[in-house]
């Protein structure tokens, strides 16, 4: 009997993948709990819909991803940080992606989690610095932040 797992079966299959398995195991045990339905032409051909919805949503979101990469990326675009610092350019203290993605929020208006941010170690030194953002798994803008003096 072919099914269409509704949730992951370890063992057995993922969910949304379609697959043989034995009618009663199928019946009295995946069907009955709700961890699959009967694979038939109706259900077939909706969950052929539904996979063509999430292509439609996830390339919208990497389009979404790459306008703000662009947006990012535009000549002068520049996120300000304003720090105490002493003699030789060296902060007291430093700045966080959690203080960068608050000064993005503030002065641009863009709302990124800090999470997102691949700032290694956080900035030490006044000037500029690119910080890499992860907007989308295919998608990596630079943020130039420029840290100046209080």
């Amino acid at each position: 009997m072919k099914v269409i797992f509704l949730s992951d079966v370890k063992g057995q299959g993922k969910k949304g993948e379609v697959k043989e398995v034995s009618s009663g195991y199928a019946q009295n045990f995946l069907i009955k709990k709700g961890l699959a339905k009967e694979a038939t032409s109706t259900t077939l051909s909706e969950l052929k819909g539904q996979e063509k919805a999430k292509e439609k949503e996830e390339a919208a979101k990497k389009a979404e991803a790459e306008e703000l990469k662009a947006t990012f990326e535009a000549e002068g675009f520049v996120v300000e940080m304003k720090a105490k610092a002493g003699e030789d350019s060296r902060l007291f203290g430093s700045i966080t992606s959690k203080q960068i993605a608050e000064a993005l929020q503030k002065q641009h208006g863009y709302k990124v989690d800090k999470r997102k941010m691949e700032l290694n170690n956080p900035i030490r030194n006044l000037g500029y610095k690119n910080v890499p953002i992860k907007l989308h798994p295919e998608v990596t803008a630079t943020l130039r932040v420029h840290v100046v003096s209080q």
